[in-house]
């Protein structure tokens, strides 16, 4: 009978006593749904209030620990205790990601072996909303022996934390969210924001970039969108080029067969500069208008001119929103002559970009995009 029982206790667990977890939901409670959504406002209005104060409060002590950042190589390690310490995490590994090379440090092992990490000038960012936290206050004396920078960031200027620090970031009073005023809300929100603007402000003054960016976040969709388009697109023998004197049945016999990889032919001047585009639908039109004719004449009189394209070392996300804008299945990749260098196929980005990340990282597109001209001063739009 035992198992059985355990079953019960589990659904009971899952469903409430009674049957469904939604029938009885609050009827414990004592205040209404209302007067539990207005709680919940509050808890944020409280939090975003504060970090209000806590912008205005920020002095020249974050630009001095910025600078520190990033001049040099040296390491950062990151530490605190609690919910500080899970923000620390947070903290290092959004430096990790634009550029600096920063770990997170847990005291405790720190005091048990893993101090072996730090090296003199390596900076330590200590973590403590009161500054008195027992186990970074034990920290400090052996980082200062090993050489280490340390930077406290605290509510307390004159707590024993920011005391022993080398430089400090103050975050002055905060009164948290929570209606005991115990659990950390309000300030591990602002010290998290801090954090944030302090990583970000050294990613600026290291000057990094999406190109660099990009290097750190290689996976998944934020590091496809990022991509530069020399990497996804079709070269060399996989993009069929031709002159625009050829004879368009010839061209098409030339570059058929199995070898045919894209529907699309990039047709070039006597300069090899890119002037049209001959695709599959350009060669159904002749039909559908009855201007096969045009079969036996140069391919420049049967090219679309002037084609959509994009430049070398532009964005995955620029070439997408390109097509997707113009419904196009493919796209010429030119370089700074306006050479065709190579080309991207719809076909092949399917399924690598969701559409909600497929926003370009331009605020003019389509300057971005085909915004380039041959000599004669004709402009590709």
């Amino acid at each position: 009978m035992a198992p059985v029982r355990a079953a019960g206790i589990v659904e009971e667990a899952v469903n409430g006593v009674g049957g469904s977890p939604l029938a009885d939901r609050g009827k414990d409670r004592p205040f209404t749904d209302a007067e539990a959504l207005e709680f919940a406002r509050r808890v944020v209005r409280i939090e975003a209030a504060t970090l209000e104060r806590v912008a205005d409060r920020l002095d020249e002590g974050l630009v001095r620990v910025a600078d520190r950042l990033g001049s040099g190589r040296a390491l950062v390690f990151v530490l605190g205790v609690g919910k500080s310490g899970l923000v620390g995490e947070k903290l290092a590994a959004t430096l990790a990601s634009t550029g600096t090379r920063a770990f997170p440090l847990h005291p405790a092992e720190a005091l048990h072996g893993d101090l072996g990490r730090v090296r003199e000038g390596d900076v330590a960012l200590l973590l403590s909303a009161s500054g008195e936290t027992e186990e970074l206050l034990k920290i400090v004396p052996p980082l200062k022996a090993l050489g280490a920078v340390l930077v406290a960031i605290t509510c307390h200027e004159r707590s024993a934390l920011a005391r022993k620090a080398d430089e400090r970031i103050i975050l002055g009073p905060i009164e948290e969210a929570c209606p005991l005023g115990l659990a950390p809300s309000a300030t591990t929100t602002a010290m998290m924001a801090v954090g944030d603007a302090l990583a970000l402000l050294v990613s600026r003054c290291r000057g990094f970039d999406a190109r660099g960016f990009v290097k750190f976040h290689p996976g998944g969709a934020l590091g496809r969108k990022l991509t530069r388009v020399e990497e996804v697109m079709r070269s060399g023998p996989h993009v069929r080029i031709a002159r625009e004197s050829e004879i368009t049945r010839e061209v098409l016999v030339r570059l058929g067969g199995a070898s045919r990889r894209a529907g699309a032919i990039l047709i070039v001047d006597d300069r090899g500069v890119l002037t049209g585009i001959f695709t599959d639908s350009d060669l159904a039109r002749l039909f559908e208008r009855q201007r096969d004719y045009l079969l036996e004449r140069p391919i420049v009189e049967a090219m679309t001119r002037a084609p959509s394209l994009i430049r070398a070392g532009r964005s995955l996300a620029e070439a997408l929103d390109a097509l997707q804008a113009r419904k196009l299945s493919e796209l010429p990749v030119i370089d700074e002559a306006g050479r065709p260098i190579g080309l991207i196929d719809v076909t092949d980005l399917l399924g690598m970009v969701p559409p909600h990340l497929l926003q370009a990282e331009t605020d003019e597109p389509a300057k971005t995009v085909a915004a380039a001209s041959s000599e004669s001063g004709e402009e590709v739009p």
